[in-house]
């Protein structure tokens, strides 16, 4: 299927690595101009250059946070400054720490606000002026489960992620028709995030990391772990014009693992 973006110009946030490096790759490998994004600035170059050599786009990096207003501004400069434009932006970040209600000061729930909700509202208000001028856009927000069914011990995530849904299905009305914006959901990936997950999960269940694995596997009705290209393939298609009818919908990756009704 030609997901007619050949050309657009894409911004992925927190892309060195992971899920948000698989996104960046599958959107360059349907045709976009990709600007990566992460901390590291030698781990990002090679994420660059292994996307740029596999597909032949053209892919810039920006290293930076997104977790402060001068990093969201700066990817996003850094793609005008590259391309002309942003047409699709595809936000994402680390969750916030574990911990119960507590646990938490002023200063926790202020950081956990830069890092998981406001890196959203400042990205989106940077891009959407030029998605405007070009009278075609895409938002698709790499959020979490804990967005759809609370997970106990993720307090901050619980209450940020749903923030950011809030915030998309607010949008989603006031920037139709040009700007079209959803939610991807993911559940269990095998990413950098799930080893670190896996490991912490042995060291208390008294058991291997293998064996950590498959159980965290067993929870999910397919069966197994996803795999990042998985989730990126249906990221793109809500960034492609095949998904021109889609809007204000948050879609859900995880092999069926989740409960939730809606």
């Amino acid at each position: 299927m030609d997901f007619e973006i050949t050309g657009r110009a894409a911004v992925v946030a927190a892309s060195s690595k992971g899920l948000g490096r698989a996104v960046a790759h599958e959107l360059a490998r349907e045709g976009c101009r990709v600007v990566v994004n992460g901390r590291d600035s030698e781990a990002l170059e090679a994420t660059r250059a292994d996307i740029a050599r596999d597909t032949g786009a053209d892919v810039r990096a920006f290293a930076g946070s997104v977790a402060d207003a001068d990093g969201c501004a700066g990817l996003i400069n850094a793609a005008v400054e590259a391309f002309g434009t942003v047409e699709i932006l595809v936000t994402n970040t680390g969750g916030p720490p574990a911990g119960p209600f507590e646990s938490f000061d002023d200063d926790a729930w202020h950081d956990a606000v830069d890092m998981t909700l406001l890196n959203v509202v400042r990205m989106v208000r940077a891009a959407t002026p030029h998605m405007k001028r070009a009278g075609w856009g895409r938002i698709v927000n790499l959020t979490s489960v804990s967005a759809k069914e609370p997970i106990a011990g993720l307090l901050l995530s619980n209450a940020m992620r749903a923030a950011v849904h809030g915030l998309a299905k607010t949008l989603s009305r006031e920037l139709a028709p040009e700007i079209l914006v959803n939610n991807i959901v993911p559940g269990l990936h095998r990413t950098d995030r799930l080893e670190h997950l896996a490991k912490v999960r042995a060291e208390t269940w008294g058991c291997s990391v293998d064996e950590a694995f498959e159980r965290l596997a067993a929870t999910i009705p397919l069966g197994r772990l996803g795999k990042p290209e998985e989730l990126a393939a249906a990221a793109a298609f809500l960034c492609s014009q095949r998904a021109s009818f889609i809007t204000g919908q948050s879609i859900v990756v995880d092999g069926g693992a989740s409960l939730a009704l809606s």
